[in-house]
């Protein structure tokens, strides 16, 4: 669950969530409207799963890479990879290499990768359990932490290659590619990004025109709101929040964006909500129970009074593939446009 990016706000507030639910995000069910049922994929496998290339690639190594924190790593095995977020693990599986994956992370909830050991507390990497696992390669990206554990990993001479987290639809040729380059696997990298590609196209093919998807013809305003009701957090998404690119692509208007909030996240007030006057809300699945559903949604100061609020239009999308930007992504997308463009509305 940034995969698809995680900005620095909604880290911090999942990490706080996370410690105090004592919960990771639930295997991906494709999202669903509040009230109206599950929704499945468009494509490939069920969204708990991810969907390998159909051959399996030999890593061709050793190589040397780049990593965004300015280090050149050199690879000498894919033999046992640690990757420490969910979405750099969504792509070493659907690479075709999970057999060599040996740890994930808490935000790693696809069924594939379910029995691994989890090497982080909350989002905290534990670099002594890392090292337990002996791994040949642990990929990170910049907002993985803490700085400490990052280090001792690094002192330990295990090679570790930071990629730049997604903040959009295109970073995720990008990270793909960095994926594959660090595993040796550039050909099967390659293979992925078409599919990927591929798959989005034909997403976005589907996207009604403004006179065909609404009644009044207008693009619906989507306000992204992250919650974490045992936590008390409730955070309104502004330009910088990693849901923009998904919201224009399915045809719509950030809310947040449009009502000026450049930021990533800013706590949620009436004001600000009034200002975005969103037509529809997206949250994340957990979110959205950990507020009690669309119920106790509309119980936060300034919901109820938005045409969302007032409609109880509410879009839901798992945690673990929403902001992933990924291998996955054409699933994400598929279901928000479904969601959406439900009843013409």
């Amino acid at each position: 669950m940034r995969t698809p990016r995680l900005a620095g706000a909604l880290l911090s507030a999942l990490a706080l969530a996370l410690a105090a639910t004592g919960c990771g995000t639930d295997p991906a069910s494709g999202g669903r409207t509040a009230g109206s049922g599950a929704a499945g994929p468009a494509t490939g496998a069920p969204a708990d799963r991810v969907e390998p290339l159909a051959a399996t690639p030999r890593p061709r190594l050793p190589v040397s890479v780049g990593s965004a924190d300015g280090k050149r790593v050199t690879v000498t095995s894919a033999d046992r990879v640690v990757p420490l977020t969910g979405g750099l693990s969504e792509i070493v599986f659907t690479l075709g290499l999970g057999k060599h994956v040996v740890a994930r992370d808490i935000t790693t909830t696809f069924e594939q990768a379910a029995k691994l050991p989890v090497v982080t507390r909350a989002h905290d990497v534990s670099a002594e359990s890392v090292l337990s696992l002996k791994p040949t390669l642990v990929l990170a990206d910049t907002t993985t932490g803490p700085a400490e554990a990052i280090g001792q990993l690094r002192d330990a001479g295990i090679p570790l290659v930071v990629i730049d987290p997604a903040k959009g639809l295109d970073d995720v040729d990008r990270r793909i590619d960095a994926v594959a380059s660090a595993l040796g696997v550039p050909d099967a990298g390659t293979a992925l990004k078409q599919r990927t590609d591929d798959r989005l196209a034909a997403v976005r093919k589907s996207v009604p025109a403004p006179e065909d998807g609404r009644k009044d013809g207008q693009r619906p305003r989507v306000a992204f709101l992250y919650l974490r009701g045992t936590a008390s957090v409730y955070l309104l998404g502004g330009r910088d929040s990693g849901a923009s690119s998904l919201l224009e692509a399915a045809g719509a208007i950030d809310a947040g964006k449009a009502s000026g909030l450049t930021k990533d996240f800013t706590a949620i007030t009436s004001e600000a909500l009034a200002k975005a006057a969103p037509d529809v809300i997206l949250v994340m699945t957990k979110g959205l129970e950990s507020v009690g559903g669309t119920d106790g949604l509309v119980k936060i100061p300034g919901v109820a009074e938005t045409p969302a609020g007032m409609d109880r239009r509410v879009v839901s999308i798992d945690d673990g593939v929403l902001l992933n930007y990924g291998p996955r992504t054409d699933q994400v997308l598929a279901s928000l446009v479904r969601q959406l463009y439900a009843d013409g509305k």
